[in-house]
């Protein structure tokens, strides 16, 4: 893989350490700001609806400008708002700053999808986003953890100024290793138009379908600290350990899911999402045998992260022209969507639905609707092709 690409994998490390970091630091953030604990959690939530809000704000002119121009001003956004972060004098100043901080989430991912696919042989593009997705992955095993733990030992602000050192240094990368580009060609805008392409079909069902994969996801996951200590019998000490072996199947997973994607990538898609749903389902079983319980927590990692490579790199083909670097930004808020819809389901089935026994069963159903969502699109897709044919040619129809 070309350097340029590790350039991509740097900043989404900083991007995943901001975006999960402050979960282990609700705590020093409340005691600082003097505000609750369920008012700091809210903080995940405006980030939340920060990278919803700017995938279509920061989107919207990605064909007008270079490609690497608007990588560079995306790591500037996330700089400064980090930046904004560490100096934030009070709890809505923090919001503010993590809200803009995360304007630049989807359409780093976004555009980064797009620019890792154009710097490999057709034949490795899927894997070239899973690599660019492994900083995401490297974030959550180390980043997150040393953020936690250097946000606890020298306060909470000192965590969002490693992470403005992390964007700083992201950024330099980029601007030497991605190689130049020259903006969307005019007359391409024109024939199509770049928000055009949110109007075609098979790219709103690719959306829908990276959404509900993540509810299933986030439904489990958001818990799964409570279901191993109340359901599981695991100490509190044993949580952190076990979520290493999360992090673990995350960066199998996400190479996987790349590898098989450059050679079927519908296959890959359909066999992904259905994988996920089963091993969630089979965590709802395998959580009362605790060794049982700790592959399956490693097969969950991998299972879920191998749906992300597939997904991206289906809707970046269903949106082939000009306005892909815009799909692919809007694919990547409705991840988060499905994040936070994810959340509120898992809370929602543990107030009104059965408790936490209840969390896992729900959220390994909810992949399925990904799967039926796909398999009719390219069944739509192989009809529609059909058709065409048969209108153009009759005989070779036959």
């Amino acid at each position: 893989m070309p350097l340029a690409l590790y350039a991509l994998t740097a900043g989404a490390f900083g991007i995943g350490v901001t975006e999960f970091v402050i979960m282990g630091l609700l705590l020093e953030v409340s005691a600082d700001l003097g505000v609750s604990i369920s008012a700091a959690g809210l903080l995940i939530s405006g980030y939340a609806l920060g990278v919803v809000v700017g995938a279509p704000l920061l989107g919207a002119i990605a064909g007008r400008w270079s490609k690497k121009a608007l990588l560079m001003s995306l790591m500037v956004v996330f700089t400064v708002g980090n930046l904004a972060c560490a100096l934030a004098p009070d709890y809505w100043t923090l919001m503010a700053a993590r809200v803009l901080t995360a304007f630049a989430h989807a359409s780093f991912f976004g555009v980064g999808s797009v620019v890792a696919t154009g710097l490999v042989p057709a034949n490795r593009k899927a894997s070239a986003i899973a690599v660019m997705f492994t900083g995401l992955t490297v974030a959550n095993i180390l980043g997150v953890p040393f953020g936690t733990w250097l946000g606890q030992a020298y306060g909470w602000r000192s965590t969002f100024w490693a992470v403005t050192l992390v964007g700083l240094v992201a950024l330099a990368v980029i601007a030497l290793l991605v190689p130049k580009d020259e903006k969307a060609d005019a007359a391409e805008e024109a024939s199509e138009g770049v928000l055009a392409v949110l109007a075609r079909p098979a790219v709103l069902l690719g959306l829908l379908a990276a959404v509900f994969s993540w509810i299933g996801v986030f439904a489990a996951f958001t818990y799964i600290a409570p279901i191993l200590t109340r359901i599981g019998g695991f100490s509190e000490a044993a949580v952190s350990p076990i979520l290493l072996v999360f992090g673990g199947g995350l960066l199998f997973g996400n190479l996987l899911g790349g590898r098989l994607a450059d050679r079927r990538l519908v296959p890959t898609v359909l066999g992904t999402l259905a994988v996920l749903s089963a091993v969630i389902l089979a965590l709802s079983l395998a959580i009362h045998n605790q060794i049982a319980a700790v592959v399956a927590i490693g097969l969950f990692g991998a299972a879920a992260i191998a749906t992300v490579a597939p997904l991206q790199m289906w809707v970046l083909e269903k949106a082939a022209g000009a306005g892909q670097a815009l799909a692919s930004s809007f694919n990547i808020a409705a991840f988060n969507l499905g994040n936070a819809t994810g959340a509120w389901l898992g809370g929602f089935v543990i107030d009104h639905g059965g408790g936490l026994e209840a969390v896992m069963p729900v959220a390994g159903i909810v992949p399925l609707a990904a799967l039926a969502i796909v398999f009719a699109a390219e069944r739509a897709e192989r009809r529609g092709k059909r058709s065409a044919l048969a209108a153009a040619c009759p005989e070779a129809a036959e």
